[in-house]
């Protein structure tokens, strides 16, 4: 399982949530999961929703890695593990309000986190992706900034609002 993740590229962390899955799995069921038949698979997700009362991302986790398991590693056929699933709560998350935006930038005295933070909320970057940000990557004739390598590893263009491009001119020049 371990070598069919990492020919997939998966990071080390989904392999750590995967393989945990599987190993919650067997401690389970108390057999290798290459014996479990789709009863046993089912009584384990409704442990995990009934029992342990999971969150339904990470029951959804631990489905996906088991799912990978079976249909990548063991060769099963299409695999519906028939298994209810609890909804995700759908929740638009609060926004900020402009005042307060300024308010967390303003409490920030030293200019490179300040202009780090700003680049953060203002791009809607992860903090390794304001880390990795380099001068090349900022394309201010476009007003876009180019991420290389973010979540997934993938690359992204972000557009970059005139005032944020000014507040990095003006870090860089300092």
């Amino acid at each position: 399982m371990i070598k069919a993740m990492q020919m997939r590229g998966f990071s080390p962390r989904t392999q750590d949530t995967y393989l945990g899955a599987v190993r919650d799995l067997a401690k389970f069921t108390r057999r290798s999961p290459d014996t479990l038949d789709r009863a046993d698979l089912k009584g384990y997700f409704e442990h995990l929703v009934v029992e342990r009362k999971l969150a339904p991302a990470s029951v959804r986790l631990s489905y996906q890695g088991i799912r990978f398991l079976y249909r990548e590693v063991l060769a099963w056929p299409v695999l519906d593990l028939e298994v209810d699933l609890p909804k995700r709560p759908q929740r638009i998350p609060g926004l900020l309000t402009r005042a307060e935006v300024a308010a967390i930038l303003d409490a920030c005295p030293d200019v490179r986190y300040r202009t780090m933070l700003a680049l953060c909320y203002g791009c809607g970057l992860r903090l390794s992706e304001v880390l990795s940000v380099r001068v090349a990557d900022i394309d201010s004739e476009r007003a876009l900034l180019r991420i290389t390598q973010g979540k997934g590893a993938k690359d992204r263009l972000v557009p970059i609002s005139p005032t944020l491009l000014e507040q990095l001119r003006t870090y860089w020049k300092l």
